[in-house]
């Protein structure tokens, strides 16, 4: 039966407008219920499985580019962490080279970002995963410096618009990848000093509100949801099911990073539980 994305609708509607939110939030949770419980597409042949993987991989590097270069700028934090997914990816040699020119070329005030997206889109159609992977790449990259400026989470909207994906689903997704981030590697808010604003985050360590709040849970969550949320997490990231879908393998390595925060953030809970 699926529950995950009532429960999670539930309490964030809950949060946000009191009961009646809730109701609102449990509704909007079953469309997103709905949404990851899709079977996948028939299998792809070779042929297809290659496109996939191109335009997913073009299409990440060029839109971290046009995130990043949103506001005018590109900050040294944002430009690390492109080196650093890179890096986390084992990209060498010309692999490196054409991801590094993606990246500039996404930074163009002319870059045609809609098109590349859509592409991007067309292929991954249904795979809700990929599409998934993609977004939290980008959120991700974009919140390498601690915090989202407003033209890049407008950007980041418009992205969701285009993959389909609806504001609830965005929030949900932006909350956890948070959350698995800072149970993963310390990365906290924004750290300033003497009033002037710092472009990395901060590392704290994280507690056990970041690691219910990495699989989507709240601290009152009972044994068995919490092991229900852990398992169905486990299942959506799956590398394997996601290679299969198309994800190209040098971002095997992301999928097994993410598989390892949402196991981190499940052992901190069964500690503290002692189950």
């Amino acid at each position: 039966m699926s529950w995950l994305g009532k429960m999670l609708g539930g309490a964030f509607g809950f949060l946000l407008g009191g009961p009646v939110g809730a109701v609102f939030g449990t509704a909007m949770g079953h469309q997103y219920d709905r949404s990851t419980g899709r079977s996948p597409d028939r299998r792809m042949n070779r042929a297809e499985v290659h496109e996939v993987q191109w335009e997913f991989f073009a299409a990440t590097f060029q839109i971290m580019g046009h995130i990043a270069k949103a506001d005018g700028r590109v900050s040294e934090a944002e430009i690390a962490a492109a080196k650093r997914i890179m890096l986390r990816m084992e990209l060498t040699g010309d692999m490196r080279k054409h991801a590094v020119r993606l990246f500039e070329e996404g930074k163009h005030a002319d870059f045609a970002w809609e098109s590349a997206l859509e592409k991007c889109g067309q292929v991954c159609h249904k795979r809700y995963g990929l599409k998934r992977v993609f977004l939290e790449i980008q959120l991700e990259a974009a919140l390498a410096d601690g915090a989202l400026r407003p033209r890049q989470e407008q950007l980041l909207l418009q992205i969701c618009d285009q993959l389909k994906f609806s504001r609830f689903e965005y929030h949900l997704l932006r909350a956890a990848l948070e959350a698995q981030l800072k149970v993963a590697f310390g990365w906290g808010g924004q750290h300033t000093n003497q009033g002037e604003r710092n472009t990395s985050p901060y590392r704290a360590a994280p507690s056990l509100a970041d690691a219910y709040a990495a699989l989507g849970l709240k601290s009152s969550a009972g044994n068995e949801e919490v092991k229900r949320a852990y398992r169905k997490l486990l299942s959506q990231h799956h590398p394997d099911k996601l290679v299969a879908n198309g994800l190209p393998a040098e971002m095997v390595r992301l999928a097994n990073e993410k598989t390892q925060q949402i196991r981190k953030a499940y052992e901190m809970i069964c500690e503290s539980r002692k189950i």
